[in-house]
């Protein structure tokens, strides 16, 4: 890489955290740098482009919809004014938009495989995004969100619902133990690398040994 790409990465490093500075805990500059290091890790093994790739995983949440009340024009263009402010080509400037505009799960629950966005580096990023989704870190992301939407823990009255549309998925207020079944453990079987892969696995098993010991303190059993 570059010394004018890794200049760019730093200034990206510095607006990214500036951004996110009162973002919620589980989409904050935390995660961020999570899944910065995830992608390093996993593209060790992938033919990338390391300077799209790094861009596109610290701008990949630059604006959450969900934050923004389901609007999801305002992740890519606020992607794409700050690259074209930095100076990058247009051309990675238009696949790192594509990449913030397809990386999110409610985004495959809407496009047909023929209509979708794709690239090596959309990939990486995305499997990296997931990762941090699962496992002991996505637990805790998960019951910070619920608790910062209000919602209920676990109601036995209310169904996972397996087979939400994109628009029901994202109007869903459903308690936070049905996420583990609409998304959580979805994700172990969507990776797209053979790194990805291997290390959802483990991430994956410690989610439903978490789940097992939930329900089994919520019936009184242990």
């Amino acid at each position: 890489m570059s010394t004018s790409e890794e200049k760019i990465i730093e200034n990206t490093i510095t607006f990214v955290k500036k951004t996110l500075e009162n973002a919620e805990g589980g989409h904050d500059w935390f995660h961020i740098e999570r899944v910065y290091k995830n992608v390093k890790l996993i593209s060790k093994n992938e033919n990338v482009d390391d300077f799209i790739v790094a861009l596109g995983a610290l701008l990949h949440d630059i604006a959450d919809a969900k934050f923004y009340d389901g609007d999801e024009t305002v992740g890519p263009k606020m992607a794409r004014e700050f690259l074209f402010s930095q100076n990058v080509d247009s051309t990675i400037i238009e696949h790192i938009v594509q990449i913030v505009d397809n990386i999110s799960f409610k985004s495959s629950l809407s496009k047909g495989e023929k209509d979708r966005f794709s690239s090596p580096e959309l990939d990486v990023i995305q499997d990296a995004d997931r990762l941090d989704a699962i496992g002991a870190i996505g637990v805790a992301r998960c019951f910070n969100y619920g608790g910062f939407k209000n919602r209920q823990l676990y109601n036995p009255e209310i169904k996972p619902n397996l087979n939400m549309s994109k628009e029901e998925y994202k109007k869903s207020s459903a308690p936070t133990i049905n996420h583990f079944y609409e998304k959580l453990l979805l994700l172990k079987d969507k990776m797209n690398t053979k790194t990805g892969r291997q290390l959802a696995v483990k991430r994956h098993e410690y989610m439903k040994v978490f789940l097992d010991q939930f329900f089994a303190e919520w019936d009184g059993k242990k």
